[in-house]
């Protein structure tokens, strides 16, 4: 791979980057290893969000690498049309094994955008076998993230991910968000106040009636929007909701799947089993891209149980493909045997501890925890959303540290392989950081 910096920038245009900003001061990543990854100048960089929260089991595993090498010199592609190839259903397996068979099937994506669209459309024909074709309305949250396509980004709850695109889907509601800076600052774990958030389903209920109402889906932990930690009960109360008026009940889990909270997923973590689950990110250690849908048993025998011939009308040209399931069996192999959600259970400790060292220092004004996953919040500049936080994001990445930010917000998520040193090493130039930000 060319490790010299490209002779022009002018074609590539970058997704949710400031173009004009990054193409005058370029940020270029050329090569990773465990927990660094090396720019085009040869200094290393701390990686604290796991690339885009996706790269738990660390860079350049091995293990990972082979398997999608021998794959791609066997079989480079095979469609899963009407066919199949066996790394496809060996890996289904493997991932029902890891919820513990609390889901039945898997369905394949490319990504998480394509899995929240794909759950959606489930949700919606699911109804419609089942005689209920009037179930339409689909329920996202405020601050909700799900992705970029015309279903994910009408569940979305994120202004800016919306404003730009016209009215999107017709027959879709909002949850209100359930951050609460007055009752819940600086929360460790899920925080004391706001479980009576999730009987704002019963307003909406009331207003549309049960009888149009399909799903509502959820992260259980929000991320791109800064790391919002549902209170305690809140998750469980929306499921008693959600079966008490025959609503599917869907947790994004593009973020916190895969032991972003110690845990296989989050629906482990909070002892909440959804009606259906998106994943993708980790899946494969973010080394291909994939995603994937899990059902529940009784949501694939609805369709089971219609007419013969093609049950779902829908699915992608690379749905399952032969080096995504290669990558994905080897992340999940790669969990097991070098015990990845051991270590991230005994660092999170540590890990916790050093987070919120940082109360108390500029422009800190709130901090939360969950995991391995944190949201640090800064008090904006006047008139200028946003530009604290991405101010404190250069001056990182020049600090040899890789930090996400999203508004005000610094959202951490590191490797799930990172250690005490690199604990250390993060949060000694953060706090560095912060007491130098403008």
């Amino acid at each position: 791979m060319n490790e010299s910096r490209p002779a022009s920038m002018s074609s590539f245009w970058m997704p949710f980057t400031n173009n004009r900003d990054f193409k005058a001061n370029p940020r270029l990543l050329v090569s990773a290893e465990g927990m660094y990854y090396k720019d085009v100048d040869g200094n290393t960089v701390l990686d604290g969000t796991a690339g885009l929260w996706c790269v738990p089991c660390g860079h350049n595993q091995q293990k990972i690498v082979a398997a999608v090498r021998e794959m791609v010199g066997q079989l480079d592609f095979a469609p899963t049309f009407q066919m199949g190839h066996p790394a496809a259903f060996d890996l289904a397996e493997k991932l029902m094994d890891y919820t513990g068979h609390r889901f039945g099937h898997v369905f394949y994506t490319n990504s998480g955008s394509e899995a929240v669209d794909t759950a959606l459309k489930m949700a919606l024909a699911y109804h419609r076998a089942r005689g209920e074709a009037g179930r339409t309305r689909l329920i996202g949250r405020e601050r909700g993230y799900h992705g970029v396509g015309f279903g994910g980004i009408s569940v979305g709850g994120i202004g800016g991910n919306r404003r730009t695109f016209g009215p999107l889907l017709p027959g879709v509601d909002h949850l209100p968000h359930t951050h609460n800076l007055e009752k819940n600052a600086y929360s460790r774990g899920e925080p004391e106040h706001g479980a009576n958030l999730a009987d704002e389903l019963e307003r909406i209920v009331a207003l549309h009636d049960a009888s149009t109402i399909a799903a509502v889906i959820v992260e259980p932990v929000a991320g791109s929007t800064g790391v919002l930690i549902p209170p305690k009960g809140y998750l469980k109360r929306l499921r008693e909701l959600c079966t008490k008026h025959g609503i599917l009940l869907i947790f994004d889990e593009v973020i916190t799947g895969f032991g972003r909270l110690t845990t296989p997923f989050a629906f482990d973590y909070f002892d909440v089993i959804p009606d259906m689950v998106t994943c993708a990110k980790g899946l494969t250690n973010g080394m291909v891209p994939m995603g994937a849908v899990f059902t529940q048993q009784h949501i694939h025998d609805a369709f089971m149980d219609g007419p013969a011939g093609i049950e779902l009308f829908h699915g992608y040209t690379y749905s399952g493909h032969p080096l995504a399931c290669a990558a994905a069996l080897a992340t999940l192999e790669v969990f097991e045997e070098q015990k990845i959600l051991d270590n991230a259970k005994a660092v999170q400790e540590y890990w916790t501890d050093a987070v919120h060292s940082l109360k108390g220092l500029p422009h800190v004004i709130d901090i939360r925890t969950i995991g391995l996953v944190a949201g640090i919040e800064l008090a904006p500049i006047d008139g200028k959303p946003g530009a604290r936080a991405f101010g404190a994001f250069k001056k990182a990445f020049a600090d040899g540290v890789l930090i996400r930010t999203t508004g005000d917000i610094i959202a951490l998520s590191p490797p799930l392989v990172l250690e005490k040193k690199h604990i250390d090493e993060l949060f000694g130039k953060l706090a560095t950081i912060l007491k130098n930000l403008d």
